[in-house]
């Protein structure tokens, strides 16, 4: 009998990442990233097979206790992310650590003490990027700064890995209806209005594309973008 493939989410209360867990419920058992346990194990108990990954990914200790209890896993999805915008004049030099700490430090350092269970599966490593991880902006230069980076992790790691059995995606959207992207209207003094941008699950359904993509073949990078169609 064939083992249910294991899937750790990160940001997966919430969002883009609690999408991605229902996207993946019915076919894998669900290992659920966060920082608040209540809130994981409030959605592990309304999926089929699901636990939570309760750690804080910044700290090394707490991500190696976590990652010692993951016996297997077949992929890794890394949708944790923060959101900092701000010119350049008036970034504080904590406000580039943070977003670097959290949007690429963490990401790299997951990934790296996972690799071994992923290569043993002959798994996958999938990112949630951002359109901004092709072009910058006025005030998008911290933000854009770190999935830059990212993206450059996930084209290195992809050429990496490959020898190793593990494929490697890039999913870049543009602006999710999400409650970052209503933070964000509001930093921008606009009027937030859900239905103008992409869903949730339609990323959870790119993922599902890439998670879906037999061995030989990868989607490497994939790129979703707002229609402007007027739904009204």
């Amino acid at each position: 009998m064939t083992a249910i493939p294991v899937a750790l989410i990160t940001g997966a209360s919430r969002g883009i990442g609690r999408a991605i867990a229902d996207e993946l419920a019915a076919t894998h058992h669900l290992l659920l990233g966060g920082r608040d346990a209540a809130a994981l194990a409030e959605v592990a108990s309304s999926l089929p097979s699901a636990e939570p990954f309760a750690a804080e990914l910044r700290d090394a200790d707490q991500v190696a206790a976590a990652v010692a209890g993951v016996d297997r896993l077949d992929v890794l999805i890394h949708s944790a992310g923060i959101l900092r915008m701000g010119p350049v004049a008036e970034l504080s030099d904590d406000a580039w650590r943070e977003s670097f700490e959290v949007n690429l430090f963490a990401v790299a350092s997951l990934t790296r003490e996972l690799l071994p269970a992923l290569r043993a599966a002959g798994g996958q490593v999938i990112t949630i990027n951002s359109g901004s991880g092709f072009s910058s902006g006025a005030s998008s230069a911290i933000y854009s700064g770190t999935k830059f980076a990212l993206r450059a992790f996930t084209d290195a790691l992809r050429e990496e890995e490959r020898q190793y059995g593990v494929r490697v995606s890039s999913i870049h959207p543009g602006r999710v209806a999400t409650d970052m992207q209503e933070e964000l209207h509001a930093w921008e003094g606009r009027q937030y209005s859900a239905e103008a941008w992409i869903r949730p699950d339609q990323v959870a359904k790119a993922v599902r594309l890439a998670v879906d993509a037999t061995r030989e073949s990868t989607i490497e990078t994939l790129t979703i973008r707002p229609s402007g169609i007027s739904l009204g």
